[in-house]
């Protein structure tokens, strides 16, 4: 029976770069699951138990704090490691992503797509899917 794979939830309101992270994920062999906005994001997390979020801040509706808040809430997705990818880079941001449960905290600006899949691979402890 083949392993399953390592399925990550993307949640980003930006069409172009979810997508362009879509496809780079797949391309290194992750099952993917994305979301637009909060409530959505919420209802994947509960429903696709994903093994790893990449979840962006500013999000319509729900902003992604809150998003963290709530899945580090619930004994369902408390362990679910989150990497916080956002344009928000002030200290106190990240010091608020890091205070919410976030694994790590990347400013989109700074990392490639091939920089944030070697988090993933680090914070999932290991370098297969």
């Amino acid at each position: 029976m083949p392993e399953e794979k390592n399925k990550i939830l993307i949640v980003e309101d930006d069409k172009f770069l979810r997508e362009l992270m879509v496809k780079k994920l797949v391309t290194e062999g992750y099952g993917v699951e994305e979301a637009a906005e909060g409530e959505e994001a919420l209802k994947k997390v509960t429903g696709t138990k994903p093994h790893l979020i990449l979840l962006d801040l500013i999000l319509p509706g729900m902003d992604g704090f809150e998003i963290l808040k709530r899945i580090k809430a619930l004994p369902d997705s408390a362990n679910i490691p989150v990497i916080i990818l956002s344009n928000l880079g002030q200290k106190e941001e990240i010091e608020k992503g890091f205070s919410l449960g976030a694994e790590d905290y990347l400013i989109k600006a700074h990392f490639t797509p091939g920089e944030i899949i070697d988090k993933i691979r680090k914070v999932l402890g290991s370098s297969y899917v």
